[in-house]
């Protein structure tokens, strides 16, 4: 999926928490999409993946204007500053940044906050769900952070377009109605 795409993006909670490279692996040569990180306050660990490796693969870093970027491009990684949102970066405001800059198709991976702002703002297109046999229960974490639904109609509706055996998981491909 990241292959398909011009931009891999996750929040700062993500970031902070996995310390992922968001990367294509397993393909042999394969071009890499974009990482694009959104960070209102760039409060991300300069010496994780991400920092390591912001010369490798282009790393673009989204905050609000008064973040310390100069680390970050001490590194390599581009900053671009975006409007402040409801919980952090206006999501609208980062899309069109990365629009302005050639970035047409965006695979968010996660942060279940970043996705339910994506959500909020009506900015999805489709919707990967992967599930797995087991069931983790308030112990796991939330794919989708809180959307302030006042009532069940309110939701983000969603029609099934595919569905698929990934390995022994299971992928279900939904479009907004």
């Amino acid at each position: 999926m990241r292959a398909r795409h011009d931009a891999v993006m996750v929040g700062g909670g993500t970031a902070r928490a996995d310390d992922p490279t968001l990367t294509v692996r397993g393909l042999g040569p394969a071009r890499q999409p974009v990482r694009v990180v959104l960070s209102a306050g760039l409060d991300l660990p300069p010496g994780g993946n991400l920092g390591r490796t912001a010369r490798d693969v282009p790393l673009w870093l989204c905050h609000v204007e008064g973040a310390d970027t100069a680390p970050w491009q001490r590194l390599g990684a581009e900053c671009l500053a975006c409007d402040s949102g409801k919980h952090g970066i206006d999501p609208a405001s980062a899309l069109a940044a990365l629009g302005r800059r050639g970035i047409t198709r965006v695979l968010c991976e996660g942060g279940g906050r970043l996705a339910a702002s994506l959500l909020a703002a009506n900015l999805v297109d489709e919707l990967a769900v992967f599930s797995a046999g087991l069931t983790l229960g308030s112990d796991g974490r939330a794919g989708i952070g809180a959307l302030g639904l006042a009532a069940l109609a309110d939701a983000p509706r969603f029609e099934l377009a595919e569905m698929r055996a990934v390995g022994g998981d299971s992928l279900t491909l939904w479009r907004p109605r």
